[in-house]
């Protein structure tokens, strides 16, 4: 570490301080925490397992499924192991280059899982709308493309923040970070400097995912709503909605969390740091652990698949 002019500093690292505030409680909230990414873990892995094992979910919104359990892997793993670090053995410290990474992996990842959602927002719209295309227009080649689409899409919005970060704010008036992990926005406000370009690109960034991605999303489900009104019986359109029914369900809780999350953030000046710090972890790992549960309660194969698994490991030898 370098100091200049006794104001700012050339860290080598920084200083996570986990929950602000809440420093004595750490060793209990390291109890939810890890109980809640142990079951984000398990149920993701086990949806990986029954997908693969299961042939009739060898289908687009299955293989998306998938992309969304690896993507809500990556995104628990890029946090939880360092915040449980904190809470149990007082690892705050974090490299910055290691810093800059776990700030991409997290940002990215994301933006991924926004244009997952994306995507398995048109594959239901050719499904209901256009079904006689459907197998033709979503072929695993096509599945492939739309996930390979939103993985660089990811890469080419998140890639220039820790990037920027790196060759533009090289001096920080202090090396300990108010979160419990390398947010883009708690590291930009501890740099010493003009940060205009930074602030303005990641926030240009999250409105550009957040908000146009909701609205092609909500754009291709009001084009749903009216093809599955102009069905003719009612046990028609339950059958056909129901179809939707685990995707709305997964959307609302990536999405609703991000919003909460980020409005406190801007405009929550009054809001203890410490309810900003967990809303922050909350939206990370609240998606990995209801997604599967969602997709498991509302998927006829998943479901009866996991039964099957249960009764199978319950029968006597």
């Amino acid at each position: 570490m370098f100091v200049f002019n006794n104001t700012c500093l050339v860290p080598t690292s920084f200083w996570l301080t986990g929950i602000p505030g809440l420093e004595s409680l750490h060793i209990w909230l390291s109890i939810p925490f890890s109980s809640m990414y142990l079951v984000a873990v398990v149920g993701n892995v086990t949806i990986l397992a029954v997908v693969k094992v299961e042939r009739s979910l060898h289908q687009p919104m299955y293989f998306f499924l998938c992309m969304l359990a690896v993507i809500d892997l990556i995104l628990s793993t890029s946090t939880m192991p360092k915040l449980l670090a904190i809470f149990w053995f007082g690892s705050h410290n974090i490299d910055l280059d290691a810093c800059l990474a776990q700030m991409f992996f997290i940002h990215c990842f994301a933006t991924v899982e926004s244009g997952i959602f994306l995507a398995m927002a048109f594959d239901r719209y050719v499904a209901i709308c256009d079904p006689l295309r459907h197998t033709s227009v979503l072929t695993h080649a096509g599945v492939c493309r739309l996930g390979l689409a939103a993985l660089l899409r990811g890469v080419l919005y998140i890639g220039p923040l820790p990037l920027m970060i790196r060759l533009r704010l090289s001096l920080y008036r202090t090396q300990i970070i108010a979160h419990s992990y390398c947010e883009h926005m708690a590291v930009v406000t501890v740099a010493c400097g003009d940060t205009t370009v930074n602030d303005l690109y990641g926030m240009g960034i999250g409105f550009l995912i957040l908000i146009l991605d909701s609205v092609a999303i909500t754009a291709s489900y009001v084009m749903i709503f009216r093809a599955v009104m102009g069905l003719a019986t009612p046990e028609a359109r339950l059958k056909t909605l129901g179809t939707c029914s685990s995707h709305i369900c997964a959307i609302l809780v990536f999405y609703i969390p991000i919003a909460v999350s980020s409005l406190t953030h801007r405009f929550g000046h009054h809001v203890p740091p410490h309810i900003h710090i967990l809303l922050a972890n909350f939206y990370l790992l609240i998606p990995p652990i209801l997604n599967p549960v969602v997709y498991a309660v509302r998927t006829r194969q998943i479901r009866e698949r996991l039964l099957h698994i249960f009764k199978a490991r319950t029968q006597p030898k």
